[in-house]
């Protein structure tokens, strides 16, 4: 497979992004920068990182090393409340710019709502003047429930995509129908969950064998047949092809309801009214 074979998603403003992408976190500097270089190679063409990652001077490292030009490679990061004005939104942009390397960023977020902080709407339409200006190509949130994106809604602003996470433990279910609704694609981190709990389910492991697949790509498809676009974290050549090759198959409707049985809340994902950065 390659990357012209990868389905890519439309967003609301007609930008067209990968339906699969690379999760940096928690990488630093030289492993993202190996790993994008790798996940180039492999076909991969959205790469996530974020300011507070630590790792966009790498992840821009990687995309040089590639050899892939900048115009086939969707580059997304978050900034962190400290620019969580209109004008700091700019500031945000310029500073991740420069380490990334680029003069433009295909999507720029709102890490976290941090509503005890203040400001994220207005953070929100600084970054809809920088889509306006073409410095971003589409405007997202992080970690942003329902409510908060209809606060950003009301003040103005409507963005492409908020990214959340989940995961067959936490589908999410309220948020992926508001996003919906209103024309926002879902981005899921951390997809195939934490500390391998998820891939061991029986459930995911027997439709894995069924289908000759590993419990990862089951995972992985189950995202993108449900709303969902994945960005699964792996720095290793073999599990950045293994995580890349799920189009080839589709899970059944009854495949799908056994996957969605698995949701009983996950205690671990934070509260976006008081968690972030």
């Amino acid at each position: 497979m390659t990357a012209s074979t990868v389905p890519t998603l439309t967003l609301r403003n007609d930008v067209t992004i990968p339906a699969l992408g690379l999760g940096t976190w928690p990488m630093d500097d030289a492993e993202a920068a190996d790993a994008v270089e790798i996940a180039l190679g492999v076909g991969y063409r959205l790469i996530d990182t974020a300011e507070n990652y630590g790792n966009e001077r790498g992840v821009g490292q990687g995309l040089r090393r590639s050899g892939v030009d900048r115009g086939e490679v969707f580059l997304t990061t978050k900034f962190n409340e400290r620019w969580h004005s209109y004008d700091g939104a700019r500031r945000a942009f310029e500073k991740s710019a420069e380490r990334l390397g680029v003069d433009y960023i295909d999507l720029l977020m709102v890490h976290w709502p941090r509503p005890v902080a203040g400001g994220f709407t207005e953070a929100m339409r600084g970054l809809a003047a920088l889509r306006e200006e073409g410095l971003v190509r589409a405007v997202g949130a992080s970690n942003f429930t329902p409510a908060h994106l209809q606060a950003v809604i009301d003040a103005g602003v409507l963005p492409e995509v908020n990214q959340i996470r989940r995961d067959p433990y936490n589908p999410q279910h309220e948020a992926v129908a508001f996003h919906a609704e209103h024309g926002i694609v879902t981005e899921s981190y951390s997809p195939i969950g934490r500390a391998g709990r998820l891939l061991g389910e029986p459930v995911i492991a027997d439709i894995a064998r069924t289908r000759e697949r590993t419990p990862a790509q089951v995972v992985l498809r189950w995202h993108t047949q449900t709303q969902a676009l994945p960005i699964p974290k792996s720095g290793d050549p073999e599990r950045l092809v293994e995580n890349f090759t799920i189009f080839d198959f589709e899970l059944t409707a009854a495949e799908l309801e056994q996957v969605v049985a698995l949701d009983a809340g996950d205690p671990d994902v934070p509260d976006s009214e008081v968690a972030g950065h």
